[in-house]
């Protein structure tokens, strides 16, 4: 018997996984079950993908908040996956209707691939007849339909292999590429010992994503991808590229086969065929790594984590703004945007994809992988084909007036000075590889100011080396997957020896500046741009790249760095909740850096399930710290025993000067009367991690890229031309879903908080919501402002210590 429909809006949500599994699945599901009965909906898992659906019985189940408890941090997909022969046929789909009927289900998230959304885009089509069917059988009746005529889908993408057009990223893929990068991490050493080559076999048979990110992130000398397949004399081109290499002195050589990796032809190119001739041609000592299924397991990283989380969210709000009429919805992210787009259109942009690659039109399968696609794709060609004499500029400027020259012609080698300010962050090292390898197959010479402007001004002419040195391929080759800062960092300004700073520019010819680092950083350009009208040595074009942990630089969305801390960070946390989790009765309030910006630790909450987090720009109050702990009674009053217990509470290194971390962790230790313990957690530095994360290194990369190109434009231009633009002093930035430059002048002036060194509107900050809604942390209007329990619900909890159950105002 159908039971009947929810009162207003509400809807009885189903969530199920399907297709291959993806790290990140779990933590979609545990958004789904959580936002939807924050929405006063019903939660149901569907166990077993499709076949749950056809099966019914026990595979759907009632879900409610618990049961998704310690899903954040688990792989694979603890609701299962299967595949179902049954639902491809009509009467297969027509057990899945009167099953979902039965339920009183009128709406499904789905994740999976696109073969999965596609069945399910057909079943939500094929709805209206399957419940005419079913009341023409008599296996339901019109009453029992009628409340369920309407079937909403949304659809969450889950593929390891990023291979759904119309997304920058799969629920999957970066925590994919995180296994890629370690193995390769780990080969490097031992190729470089040996001298050896190593042919490394990833996963992708109709998309190169991970095969292109992985010869991204670490270097790798040559990469096989299905959509942009080696020239025909590839074997040729391969030995030409890694024998320049080997000449200037690497030691290892890597290349990269996507499983469906073919030449021009179609034909198949093997990790065994690219071995061969490795050996054969090169003479090199060769071995074969094929990676398999190790690339799917292990915990989700930090990125797939929160995406999955918000894609959820957003899938539960989806859900509730269908009509009837609603195309079907995929959840897709767009650089830093979650956006919603037809799924239909998606899976026939992917399925184009391979059509394209099958009639040998690989310039139309790259356009429609997206232009990201495309710019990562050209910023390895680039940074991979050093020593390339082709793709040099002229060493002069060009003889002529601007009207009678090309722009692209007045282009000339140029002098780039490469600078670090700042604290470290993982990617610096990788953005300083990639500048430098452009720059050198451009003719640029790159020049690194080592130890910032300190550096440069104390030391530029030590003997016998100074600080100021031209960088070569082979000293900065093996930087992609090194932390910290190579050349050196600080927090001095230029400001502290102007004159000395415009002296050592001049001295060296600097005609152009690559600045990557943090606040400092913005600064400094900021001095060195107002210094211009003082110091013609400054009049020259400059550009910032973003890399501070904090992710505190104006203009920006995200900076190089913030994603290999919160890396660092989930793994610290998952330690530490397992520590919690075992003492069943343990609360830890973890200290987080960030400055003054709550960005690290609300996106860390995000990605570990923190039951609060307290930031700069929300501050602490008493208020606050008495709903929490009393928020923390009531949940372990209720946790009778069930494992995974452990809470967290994450607090900004700044979030205020009187409620710190120690008095947090007295003060519920205090109040807790025995019942539970709380004991502090510091970090530290060691959130700047060790290793760049893949996601820091390949948009070093590609921002990088983009950078000593944008400086590029300005060659050949007087100091007049350079000071009357705006754009001449700028700093790269992911807005939205947008890359843009944005002038330093505008930016100072428009989009920074320069007391509290942050931007003045911070795009994160509304995701600190979805942490308090999917913890289940009372909002304040919802408990009491003297002791801080809950206004309503409140005659379910149990009295404290011979006290009186407060009954509120409501």
């Amino acid at each position: 018997m159908a039971p009947p429909a929810l009162p207003g809006k509400a809807r009885r949500i189903g969530v199920m996984t399907s297709g291959g599994d993806a790290p990140g699945m779990n933590g979609a599901v545990r958004a789904v079950v959580r936002m939807s009965i924050f929405k006063e909906c019903e939660s149901y898992a569907i166990y077993e993908g499709y076949e749950g659906l056809v099966q019914g019985g026990d595979l759907i189940k009632r879900m409610e908040r618990d049961d998704v408890r310690g899903f954040l941090s688990d792989g694979g997909t603890a609701i299962g996956t299967a595949r179902c022969k049954a639902f491809m046929e009509r009467s297969g789909r027509l057990r899945a209707a009167k099953n979902l009927v039965t339920a009183g289900i009128d709406a499904l998230v789905i994740c999976g691939g696109d073969g999965s959304l596609t069945g399910a885009d057909i079943f939500r089509r094929e709805w209206p007849g399957l419940l005419e069917d079913l009341i023409r059988q008599k296996e339901l009746t019109v009453e029992q339909t009628y409340p369920y005529r309407h079937l909403n889908i949304v659809g969450l993408v889950g593929s390891i292999d990023n291979d759904m057009s119309s997304t920058d990223a799969t629920i999957g893929c970066y925590s994919s590429l995180t296994r890629i990068c370690e193995a390769l991490d780990s080969i490097e050493a031992t190729a470089s010992s040996h001298q050896r080559a190593f042919v490394i076999e990833v996963m992708g048979r109709h998309c190169g994503w991970l095969a292109l990110m992985s010869a991204l992130s670490t270097g790798a000398d040559y990469a096989f991808l299905p959509e942009k397949p080696p020239s025909e004399d590839w074997e040729e081109e391969m030995c030409g590229i890694i024998s320049r290499h080997r000449k200037m002195g690497k030691r290892k050589t890597i290349v990269i086969v996507a499983e469906g990796a073919h030449d021009h032809s179609l034909n198949k190119v093997t990790s065994t065929q690219v071995k061969d001739i490795l050996s054969n041609r090169l003479g090199l000592d060769t071995r074969i790594t094929t990676l398999g299924h190790v690339q799917r397991g292990g915990s989700p990283c930090a990125y797939d984590r929160y995406l999955s989380t918000l894609q959820g969210v957003e899938a539960v709000k989806a859900v509730l703004d269908a009509t009837p009429e609603t195309p079907t919805p995929v959840i897709c992210v767009i650089e830093n945007k979650i956006v919603r787009k037809p799924l239909m259109k998606a899976v026939e942009v992917t399925r184009a994809v391979a059509e394209a690659i099958k009639a040998k039109d690989f310039n139309l399968a790259m356009e429609l992988r997206g232009a990201d696609f495309a710019e990562y794709h050209n910023a390895y060609m680039t940074t991979t084909a050093t020593g390339n004499v082709q793709q040099r500029l002229p060493k002069d400027k060009v003889s002529g007036t601007t009207s009678e020259i090309d722009s692209a012609n007045r282009v000339q080698q140029m002098r780039i000075g490469i600078i670090h300010v700042g604290a470290p962050a993982g990617g610096m090292n990788s953005a300083t590889r990639a500048a430098v390898a452009y720059c050198l197959s451009r003719g640029h010479t790159p020049i690194a100011l080592h130890n910032g402007f300190s550096g440069l001004c104390r030391h530029h002419d030590d003997q016998p080396l100074g600080s100021v040195r031209e960088l070569r391929w082979l000293d900065v080759e093996g930087w992609v997957s090194k932390g910290g800062s190579e050349i050196g960092t600080n927090r001095n300004l230029p400001s502290e020896d102007m004159p000395k700073t415009a002296f050592c520019f001049e001295k060296y010819k600097i005609d152009a500046l690559f600045i990557v680092g943090g606040f400092e950083a913005f600064t400094a350009v900021s001095e060195l741009r107002k210094a211009r009208p003082n110091y013609p040595a400054f009049r020259i074009p400059i550009a910032l790249l973003p890399a501070t942990i904090s992710n505190n630089v104006p203009g920006t969305e995200y900076s190089v760095g913030s994603d290999t801390c919160l890396n660092t960070l989930v793994g610290f946390c998952d330690a530490i909740k397992q520590s919690a989790s075992a003492s069943r009765r343990r609360v830890f309030v973890i200290e987080t850096q960030g400055g003054n910006s709550g960005y690290i630790a609300t996106m860390a909450g995000l990605s570990v399930g923190a039951l609060a987090v307290y930031t700069p720009e929300e501050g602490i109050s008493m208020k606050m710290l008495a709903r929490d702990i009393e928020h923390l009674r009531t949940t372990f009053a209720k946790d009778k025993g069930q494992s995974k217990g452990g809470k967290l509470i994450l607090r900004n290194e700044k979030a205020s000067k009187a409620y710190t971390t120690e008095v947090i962790d007295n003060m519920i230790n205090n109040e807790a009367h025995g019942r539970f313990e709380s004991r502090p957690a510091n970090p530290g530095h060691f959130q700047q991690g060790v290793t760049p994360s893949p996601m820091d290194r390949v948009r070093a990369v590609r921002l990088a890229v983009k950078c000593i190109a944008f400086l590029e434009g300005f060659a050949g231009q007087s100091e007049d031309e350079i000071v009357a633009d705006q754009m001449s002093a700028s700093v790269i930035g992911i807005k939205g879903a947008r890359m843009v430059f944005g002038a330093m002048e505008r930016v100072e002036r428009e989009e920074t908080n320069w007391k509290e060194r942050r931007p003045k509107e911070e795009s994160w900050l509304q995701l600190k919501m979805v942490v308090d809604t999917l913890s289940g942390r009372p909002k304040p209007e919802d408990a009491c402002e003297t002791c801080g329990k809950r206004k309503r619900d409140d005659a379910d909890l149990p009295m404290r210590d011979g006290g009186d159950k407060h009954r509120g105002n409501s």
